[in-house]
């Protein structure tokens, strides 16, 4: 019926051997994912900061650059947006999904200082959407 196989698999390894490429443990990879969902988030927020400048969002910002900077041993490279056009609610909108990513990482390395952050900024893309004022643009 079926023919054993005769070769050995490429996915296999055998015991003791060393890889020609090096491996990450579970808690680098989720640092990488961790610094990756918050530099996003950090991205949308000076997005949103160029829109509609508040000293609640500049602190957020940097609250963000000192996370980033722990995980990654680094500043985060940081643009500045060249015009403020676009829909602050569907900024809020992904930097609420964005946040919530975060979160879900944060907590599955029970890493308290970034969950907590993460939610602190879950909660304020979500009070900027449930009011209007927050979403009018200045200028």
């Amino acid at each position: 019926m079926y023919e054993p196989i005769r070769t050995k698999s490429v996915h296999s390894t055998t015991a003791g051997a060393s890889s020609d490429f090096p491996h990450r443990s579970r808690e680098e990879e989720l640092d990488i994912q961790l610094a990756g969902h918050l530099s996003a988030l950090l991205a949308v927020t000076d997005e949103l900061r160029a829109l509609t400048p508040s000293a609640g969002l500049d602190a957020a910002a940097e609250r963000l650059v000192a996370e980033v900077s722990r995980l990654r041993g680094g500043t985060p490279p940081r643009a500045t947006p060249a015009t403020a056009a676009g829909d602050p609610a569907a900024l809020h909108r992904r930097a609420h999904a964005l946040a919530g990513r975060a979160l879900v990482v944060a907590a599955s390395r029970a890493d308290t200082a970034a969950a907590i952050l993460s939610a602190e900024r879950m909660d304020a893309h979500t009070a900027a959407l449930a009011d209007p004022r927050e979403l009018t643009t200045t200028g």
